[in-house]
């Protein structure tokens, strides 16, 4: 499977200006879904059977809920980042260490923010924030870093990995909205281009060297320190006390439903295995296997965004 995701990308005079490719402008939301067989009735009866008993359910998300929302994520067979290329993404002790590096992550960002911000719920994100406005939902955690969740209204809400949306400072801790950061990139750069290829799950794009070379990027504006996207980079480790907040939710719920996560980071893995020490009933909601489909009450292989408005949460 080819697919070509290139954009002009140019800062002028404050403005964002991107031009995507026909192949890119004419994709559909669907293109990194990976293949998935009809929604079965019976799994759907199934499914309503396991969320009318639930009283306290905890929901788990990962990327899969989001690529319908057309976010690609790491691990699909064929569509995934993994499948279309040999990119990797960026290490936590590599971004912190070196100036170069982020130099690098931080214009490849730059080009991806406008497209990454403008990403929208889809189904899936509205009917888990319908449950909790109706009392179904006792706890969500995700492991995206896109915001679609709270975009959707949900504020039962762990973000376990963090949000693209937000830009912390290294040294003090200053946090400021990546949006507000934005402005500060355009103002800095004002005549720089680039030919951006590609689309990764975190808002990153591919650039070569070269075009990275003459990017400037600013520092805090409180202590001059260096920014950091407020996410859980591959190789770093998520805040113990957001993880003992989860285990809690975890501990207080009746069953769990992971919905669009293989399971195989252990951030979140982590969670299923307190749920299975608990003894609450699973169901889990992936195209594709996953690392706890053998303790899982109910496996279904949809589209979390087909499946789930289909269930009354009463």
């Amino acid at each position: 499977m080819r697919m070509n995701f290139g954009w002009t990308f140019r800062a002028v005079k404050g403005l964002c200006v991107v031009h995507h490719s026909r192949q890119y402008s004419h994709a559909s939301t669907g293109l990194f879904v990976p293949p998935s067989p009809p929604v079965d009735p019976e799994k759907v009866k199934e499914l309503q059977r396991f969320i009318t008993l639930s009283k306290r359910l905890l929901v788990m998300t990962g990327a899969g809920i989001s690529t319908e929302s057309g976010i690609p994520d790491y691990r699909s067979e064929k569509v995934g980042l993994y499948a279309r290329t040999d990119r990797r993404p960026i290490q936590h002790g590599d971004f912190v260490r070196s100036a170069p590096i982020r130099q690098r992550y931080w214009a490849r960002n730059f080009v991806g923010w406008p497209r990454f911000s403008s990403h929208q719920p889809n189904p899936a994100h509205w009917a888990l924030s319908n449950w909790e406005r109706l009392g179904k939902l006792h706890w969500l955690v995700t492991q995206n870093v896109d915001a679609l969740h709270t975009k959707a209204g949900s504020q039962r809400l762990t973000e376990l990995h963090g949000s693209m949306h937000r830009v912390l400072c290294l040294h003090c801790g200053e946090q400021t909205a990546r949006g507000v950061l934005q402005g500060r990139f355009e103002a800095l750069n004002p005549t720089w281009s680039a030919e951006a290829q590609g689309l990764a799950p975190d808002g990153d794009v591919f650039l070569t060297e070269e075009q990275v070379q003459s990017f400037q990027v600013p520092s805090c504006a409180r202590c001059g320190g260096p920014l950091k996207p407020d996410v859980v980079f591959f190789g770093d480790t998520v805040n113990p006390d957001k993880v003992n907040f989860v285990h809690r939710r975890v501990k207080e719920a009746d069953s769990l439903l992971v919905v669009g996560s293989s399971l195989q980071v252990y951030s979140g893995y982590r969670f299923i295995l307190t749920a299975r020490e608990k003894k609450l009933p699973i169901a889990i909601l992936n195209i594709g296997p996953t690392r706890s489909d053998a303790w899982a009450c109910l496996k279904l292989d949809s589209r979390c965004g087909e499946l789930l408005p289909l269930i009354d949460p009463h």
